[in-house]
């Protein structure tokens, strides 16, 4: 990612500025600071690089959020398969169904 060049000095009048964030806060959203890897940040800062638009940062919620969604969907999965299998009709009907495969 290019730098950008630094601003000129500027005789800025701080006396009726107002001390806070510059914008507010986007609703379910958190400031934190996070130490990630180097190659973590130069994969995904190279992903912007290379599609030519986007913030890294998001990429990285992006595909966190992703994670947690096919985690969850894995779990349910799982889930249903430990009550299938756990169920007197499912083991009876597993059982005629491997027997007419032999």
């Amino acid at each position: 990612m290019k730098k950008p060049a630094a601003e000129p000095y500027r005789d800025i009048d701080f006396a009726v500025a107002r001390r806070g964030p510059v914008t507010k806060p986007e609703p379910g959203k958190t400031k934190i600071s996070i130490r990630l890897d180097n190659t973590v940040l130069d994969y995904f800062r190279a992903q912007v690089e290379k599609v030519g638009s986007g913030n890294y940062q998001t990429s990285i919620n992006d595909a966190l959020v992703t994670f947690i969604q096919q985690r969850s969907v894995l779990e349910a999965v799982r889930q249903v398969v430990r009550e299938e299998l756990s169920s007197p009709k499912s083991k009876q009907g597993h059982k005629r169904s491997r027997a007419a495969t032999v």
